[in-house]
C-alpha cells in the first residue's frame, strides 16, 4: 500500500471512497494513484495492489469499472477498526500468529520474516526478502496492534487485548483463502481442545512452530497427538490464555499428567515427577518415570520461569 509505513488505513480510506464515489476505469484508478500519491510506482506496482485489494474483497472489477467488494462495504459502513483487523485477519494468513509471536517480547523485522516462514510455510515468501514481513507490520502499525521501537516491534496494549480476544473468538472459525500482494491460498486449518475448550488455529500453529511440532517431554512429533497446554490455567488465567510464554506443547497423554498434577516442570527446566505416580506402561515409565530430573528442551523464550513458580507453588508434593 501507498502512503507511508502507518497509513495503511488512510490510504484504504481514500481508496474506497473515490470508488465509491467514482466507479472508475482502471486507467482512471492508475491515473488517480499517481495523482494522489506520492512516488507511486509503475503501472505494474499500483496493478499488484490493485489485486491485493480484491484479493480480500475491497475492490471488484466488473467490465472495466471498479466497484467496492463485500468487505469494502462492509468496512465502510462502519469505518471501525474492529471490523477492519477482522477482515485482514480472515483474509491474510499469519496476521494472527505474527501478533501471538509479539506476546513473550519484541522482535526484529528478520526474526519476523522467519516466524511468518516457519509457521506459515505455504506462503512460500524468498526468505532472503523481508518485504513481505514489513508490509505486514505495516498494516498492523496501521491497525494501531503493534508499535516499532527502534528496529524491533512490540505489541501495544490494544494488541495485546486483541490476541485475548482472538484466541477464543477465532477458536471455531475455518480460516478460507489468504491473500498476499501477489496471490491467494488456502489456509489449513488446525483445532485442539485444552480443557475442553477450542483455541484459534493460529494461536495453536504458532505454538507447534515454536517446538517444532513436538513435544518436549515425550517427543511425540505428530500433529494429530499434541494439545497447547496452559501453565498458568486458562480458566483462572484469561489474560495469560494467548501469552506464548504461558504454553507449550504436550501429547495428549502428558498434558492429561500435567493438568492432574501428575508431572510438571521446575524453573530450571527439569521434569518433576510425583511420587504416587506408579504405572506398568513401558511407555510412561520411558518418557515420565525415568526422565525424572531430566532437563527439558524449551526454545528461547519459551515458558516463563516464573509461571511455572507460580504453577508450582500449590504442587505439595514437589515441595517434599
Amino acid at each position: 500500500m501507498f502512503g507511508g509505513a502507518t497509513n495503511y488505513v488512510a490510504t484504504l480510506d481514500a481508496i474506497l471512497e473515490f470508488v465509491a464515489a467514482q466507479q472508475p476505469t482502471t486507467d482512471e484508478l492508475i491515473g488517480w494513484h499517481r495523482g494522489r500519491f506520492d512516488r507511486v510506482s509503475s503501472r505494474t506496482s499500483i496493478q499488484r495492489r490493485l489485486d491485493y485489494l480484491v484479493n480480500v474483497g475491497f475492490l471488484e472489477q466488473t467490465d472495466n469499472e471498479w466497484i467496492l467488494g463485500q468487505a469494502g462495504e462492509k468496512y465502510r459502513t462502519d469505518r471501525s477498526m474492529e471490523t477492519l483487523a477482522e477482515i485482514m485477519c480472515r483474509r491474510n494468513l499469519g496476521l494472527r500468529s505474527l501478533l501471538y509471536s509479539l506476546s513473550p517480547g519484541p522482535m526484529t523485522i528478520e526474526e519476523i520474516n522467519r516466524q511468518q516462514l516457519q509457521t506459515h510455510p505455504e506462503l512460500d515468501w524468498d526468505e532472503s526478502n523481508t518485504d513481505m514481513a514489513k508490509q505486514r507490520t505495516a498494516w498492523l502499525r496501521s491497525l494501531g496492534l503493534v508499535e516499532k521501537d527502534g528496529t524491533q516491534y512490540r505489541l501495544s496494549e490494544q494488541g495485546r487485548s486483541f490476541i485475548e480476544a482472538a484466541i477464543e473468538q477465532w477458536a471455531s472459525v475455518d480460516t478460507p483463502a489468504t491473500a498476499t500482494d501477489a496471490t491467494t491460498m488456502d489456509a489449513r486449518s488446525y483445532e485442539t481442545t485444552v480443557q475442553a475448550r477450542s483455541v484459534d488455529p493460529e494461536f495453536r500453529m504458532t505454538v507447534l512452530s515454536r517446538y517444532d511440532t513436538t513435544c518436549p517431554v515425550s517427543g511425540v512429533d505428530h500433529r494429530a497427538l499434541l494439545d497447547v497446554a496452559h501453565v498458568l490455567p486458562w480458566s483462572e488465567y484469561p489474560h495469560r490464555r494467548a501469552d506464548l510464554s504461558n504454553v507449550l506443547p504436550l501429547s495428549k497423554i502428558h498434558h492429561a499428567a500435567f493438568d492432574r498434577d501428575l508431572i510438571t516442570i521446575d524453573q530450571d527446566y527439569r521434569l518433576r515427577v510425583n511420587p504416587t505416580f506408579e504405572t506398568d506402561s513401558d511407555l510412561l515409565q520411558r518418557t515420565i518415570r525415568e526422565q525424572a530430573g531430566e532437563p527439558i528442551s524449551i526454545p528461547d523464550r519459551g515458558v516463563n520461569p516464573e509461571y511455572l513458580r507460580e504453577h508450582n507453588e500449590r504442587l505439595e508434593w514437589l515441595a517434599d
